[in-house]
């Protein structure tokens, strides 16, 4: 199940990616659970937003190291 985020002034895609995930590279899943807000750049505070499950990534020793994180 998805959580939501409520923004607050000046926040990002990336910044909120940041604050939720603790990277910003996921703020592409951000958008895309969110479409109706895909055009904005910086949200304005008080938008509620879906926030998605990032699966584990599985980091089991048997990896080849292309697909190790």
């Amino acid at each position: 199940m998805a959580d939501t985020y409520t923004s607050i002034s000046g926040d990002t895609w990336d910044l909120i990616s940041f604050k939720v995930y603790g990277d910003e590279r996921y703020l592409d899943r951000l958008i895309l659970a969110n479409p109706a807000h895909a055009y904005l750049v910086r949200l304005p505070a008080g938008l509620v937003l879906t926030v998605p499950e990032i699966p584990t990534p599985d980091t089991s020793p048997n990896l080849p190291p292309w697909r190790r994180p």
